[in-house]
């Protein structure tokens, strides 16, 4: 307690402020769609396109289309039932306005009306209304009904329309733009949840168009996402995407429509040494994984234990597999249908329903087996691909011990290249990760002694993406990297911690931050450590310690009338231009333009890319492991094809003036 009598005397009931109907959600938008950036206007079509794929779970619905109009927004179009539209006999209002504007109002807290569903919380479609204005139209039992709404609030009451002889629902809004930050939608970010959601749907198709370009007909543009093969062709296509080549006849593919959770998995064992999984529970991803993957694991690495055990030679047997073994180059899809899921957190990136794990390990099991002793070739096939990855996972165990004893006696277990600093405190202190001697030279001039450490690395930087462990642990500027770290690796290629050395506790600075030249070669080398970090040290990632420095591009040097001399340093083009702007044509612009850290001074690195106060940093998020994973197999794998596929499929969207 705090303030004196009259202050606390001043806080009574008429403080308390009551929000009603849909106020609160205007009012915290974050708090019901995750944020009012991108992410959150993007969000507002999925809490629609789920209610119309919950319909297609309950059998009810086929087609759904999905528009950007012209003026970025949306329109949303399906087959299915369609919302109520009688008079609701507790509200004694129209059905179709409680579903709108009611929150916790909906079908699916009844176990009858959706036996599984995407959201349950039933605040989907209300708050979209709430943070949009809306239309809805309607028609069932041989009525078409229409309703808008504005910011939440009904604009009059439903009003009969003449039937148009279908049936379903269609959802039109156009974002408030005083609540969003961004309000254009993004085609491909539409697409690719779309493709998602028909590949898990097997017989349900998506129509995406977009109003705001044409077709080589002049039409709008449009796609269509429709695959009879499911989850095998998502598999399929996954890999073909990345580059990477099936080495069984078939995939495998595991059914179980009925049971207690109904449960389709689709496996694809490839000749990469990545492991690729995604999982879904009721069409959500789970990018975190949770109860119904740690069943899936464990039933894999169980069965194939038990014919590894028939079909290895005895002098292989000494060697233990495990399951990152089991898993490495399979690309798997593990999607289960749960009436009551408990996710973990808003995200709902992780099932925590304790029941699945039993379920889908027993269920898993005894299929894969049955699998296995119908097609003995293909799990010979699994066996030797398993045994290859022990064979390498116990040589970079060797490998790593012996460079931990050398690095022990030869220097403290810190690698001589860094130049430490002094503060011990893991919160206050950086790492720069910088290229070369000269860059290293002038960063170790220019840092704070105090909290500040320079590692320079020597030598190409290996792609880990196309290197088993020991292969990874065996690289001078790898094991550098690693020493100076201080975490280990998790050392499965998928960044996760199961099995692995990796100790978080054990991170020696917080902040990491990658200092290259501003380059082709400096951003080579960029995107070779985050490779690295994203596959050997992903909690780094996830925890937001990895940083990328901005250096200058430009020092802008003029003298003003009087003799005054100016200095200022530029970021990019459109700073230069604006500072030229400032100054004015009667003053005289020598540009200087940086191509590397070298070029600069000790002072001038200091002052513009590693002082607090001046520098810019860009600190590395992970919002999707699923599509940050591709990416990377996609660029830094083995596969031309595909990299080549990407560069002329995005150079014209981020290239404008190479400067090389």
């Amino acid at each position: 307690m705090s303030g004196n009598a009259e202050e606390q005397q001043d806080y009574t009931g008429g403080n308390i402020t009551v929000l009603e109907g849909l106020e609160a959600v205007r009012v915290r938008p974050a708090m019901y769609i995750g944020s009012t950036d991108a992410r959150g206007l993007h969000q507002l079509v999925w809490e629609v396109v789920d209610n119309s794929v919950d319909e297609a779970l309950a059998g009810e619905c086929t087609h759904i289309e999905v528009t950007i109009t012209k003026t970025n927004g949306i329109k949303v179009v399906d087959n299915g039932r369609g919302i109520p539209i009688d008079v609701h006999p507790k509200e004694h209002i129209g059905t179709l306005e409680v579903v709108l504007t009611k929150l916790h109002a909906g079908g699916k807290f009844d176990a009858k009306t959706y036996k599984v569903s995407a959201g349950l919380h039933g605040v989907g479609v209300s708050c979209v209304n709430a943070l949009a204005d809306l239309k809805a139209t309607v028609s069932r039992d041989d009525r078409t009904v229409t309703q808008s709404f504005s910011k939440g609030r009904p604009l009059g009451p439903q009003e009969e329309l003449p039937f148009d002889g279908r049936r379903g629902t269609t959802i039109e809004f156009q974002p408030d733009a005083t609540i969003f930050t961004e309000t254009e939608y993004d085609f491909k970010t539409l697409a690719d949840r779309m493709r998602e959601l028909a590949y898990l749907n097997k017989g349900l198709r998506f129509t995406l168009t977009d109003e705001r370009r044409t077709d080589g007909e002049g039409k709008p543009y449009s796609e269509v996402f429709d695959f009879p093969g499911g989850l095998v062709a998502f598999a399929q296509w996954h890999d073909s995407n990345a580059g990477l080549k099936p080495i069984l006849a078939e995939p495998i593919h595991i059914l179980k429509e009925d049971g207690a959770y109904p449960l389709e998995i689709a496996m694809v064992y490839n000749d990469g040494i990545r492991e690729n999984l995604h999982s879904f529970v009721n069409n959500v991803a789970t990018w975190e994984g949770g109860t119904h993957v740690i069943g899936f694991k464990a039933a894999l690495t169980r069965t194939v234990n038990r014919f590894a055990a028939d079909i290895l030679p005895k002098n292989a047997k000494d060697l233990a597999l495990t399951g990152d073994d089991m898993r490495e180059g399979l690309t798997a899809i593990v999607s289960v249908k749960v009436h009551d899921p408990q996710f973990e957190g808003q995200t709902k990136r992780r099932l925590g329903n304790s029941d699945v794990k039993g379920y889908v390990e027993t269920l898993a099991g005894e299929m894969l087996a049955t699998y296995f002793e119908e097609h003995p070739n293909d799990i010979r096939v699994i066996v030797d691909k398993v045994y290859t990855a022990a064979k390498a996972r116990e040589a970079a165990r060797k490998a790593s011990q012996q460079a931990r004893r050398k690095n022990l006696f030869e220097s403290g277990g810190l690698p001589g290249k860094l130049a430490d600093c002094s503060c011990k405190d893991p919160a206050k202190s950086e790492l720069f990760i910088v290229e070369g001697d000269s860059a290293g030279g002038s960063a170790k001039q220019g840092r704070d002694r105090e909290y500040q450490a320079i590692l320079p690395l020597r030598g190409k930087v290996l792609n880990v993406e196309r290197a088993r462990l020991d292969k990874v642990i065996s690289s001078e500027s790898v094991n550098v990297l690693i020493q100076a770290i201080g975490t280990g690796v998790t050392g499965n290629g998928t960044g996760e911690e199961e099995n692995s050395t990796f100790k978080l506790d054990k991170l020696r600075y917080h902040k990491i931050i990658i200092m290259t030249d501003a380059d082709v070669d400096g951003s080579h080398i960029q995107t070779l450590l985050l490779t690295f970090f994203f596959r050997q040290m992903l909690p780094l990632v996830k925890g937001g310690y990895i940083y990328i420095a901005q250096p200058p591009l430009y020092k802008v040097t003029a003298k003003l009338p009087g003799g005054k001399p100016v200095e200022r340093y530029c970021f990019d083009e459109v700073e230069r231009d604006k500072v030229l702007e400032e100054l004015g044509p009667g003053v005289k612009p020598s540009i200087q333009r940086y191509k590397g850290l070298g070029e600069m001074n000790a002072d001038q690195l200091a002052e513009t890319t590693m002082k607090p106060e001046n520098r810019r940093l860009r600190q590395v998020h992970l919002d999707n492991w699923t599509e940050a994973n591709e990416i990377f197999s996609k660029l830094m794998g083995d596969d031309v094809e595909p990299r080549r596929r990407f560069i002329e499929e995005n150079a014209h969207l981020v290239v404008d003036d190479l400067d090389v």
